[in-house]
């Protein structure tokens, strides 16, 4: 039994191994995007020593340079300290926003495909008015009559997509209650509340994830936009957005725009390459 289970340990290994091979490069080089990205929303102050708030009048727009990488902006800021300061913001009213979506659209998906009848009638209704209303402007709506903040604005762009998640959760629900192991599982005297939480919910939620990688890349190019015109937090915040927004007044002097909206653009596609691969994976 020792000499079989310790042979089968190099095997788990090298499978675990070849997997991690077989992780595409485009895969990986989409991981440490994130990795960096995470890493500035955690800790920025380890990633740059310029203060985002306080310039330097004499050092105002200022080209990009071996001291100040993206540039300076009008008032003499690092635009590369506010762009690292302002990921905590942008990546986490990203997450705020996916959860919401997440936890309310998967709750009304998987009630009403597990339970059917009029109730599935009722909710498939509601999230059909709520589709048919586009979800940047339901956004807009929503975070005009909450306020204008970044969290109000993430708040807004999770509501928009919970009927999203509520069609895909409810579509894989209605596909896992007809396969065998479900019925069999009811035969065998399994309560609703059992067969709910220990088979169909574990299986209808791997398309969920996939589902909520990509919504967490378009939610931080919504709020981006929202910030943009300015539904967000106002200066000196710096939402990357807001950088964008505040740039533009200034085209002779173009890195205002293009640093902020490159490392947008960077993010947004390496999770939505992630959620590609999830979904193949899956």
């Amino acid at each position: 039994m020792s000499l079989a289970f310790s042979s089968s340990r190099p095997d788990r290994s090298a499978e675990r191994w070849q997997s991690l091979r077989d992780i595409p490069p485009t895969v990986a080089l989409s991981f440490a995007v994130l990795a960096v990205v995470i890493g500035w929303a955690l800790t920025p102050w380890l990633f740059t020593g310029h203060d985002p708030i306080s310039g330097l009048p004499a050092a105002k727009l200022l080209a990009p340079s071996a001291e100040h990488w993206f540039g300076t902006d009008h008032l003499g800021r690092d635009v590369y300290a506010r762009v690292v300061y302002g990921t905590a913001s942008s990546v986490g009213s990203g997450l705020i926003a996916v959860t919401i979506g997440v936890l309310a659209g998967g709750s009304i998906g998987l009630v009403a495909g597990f339970l059917g009848g009029w109730v599935d009638i009722l909710l498939a209704r509601l999230m059909d008015v709520l589709l048919a209303i586009p979800s940047f402007l339901l956004a807009v709506i929503i975070v005009t009559a909450l306020g204008f903040t970044t969290t109000n604005a993430a708040i807004a762009t999770g509501v928009s997509a919970v009927a999203v998640f509520a069609r895909v959760m409810r579509a894989e629900v209605l596909k896992t209650r007809e396969a065998t192991f479900v019925e069999a599982s009811f035969l065998l005297g399994g309560s609703r509340s059992h067969i709910l939480f220990r088979h169909v919910l574990p299986n209808a939620s791997r398309s969920v994830l996939s589902l909520a990688v990509l919504q967490f890349g378009l939610s931080i190019l919504v709020i981006a936009s929202l910030a943009f015109l300015g539904y967000g937090d106002p200066p000196p915040a710096s939402d990357w957005g807001l950088l964008i927004s505040i740039g533009k007044d200034y085209l002779k002097w173009p890195w205002l725009v293009y640093a902020p909206a490159l490392v947008t653009t960077a993010t947004v596609l390496s999770v939505n390459r992630i959620s590609r691969w999830l979904r193949k994976a899956d």
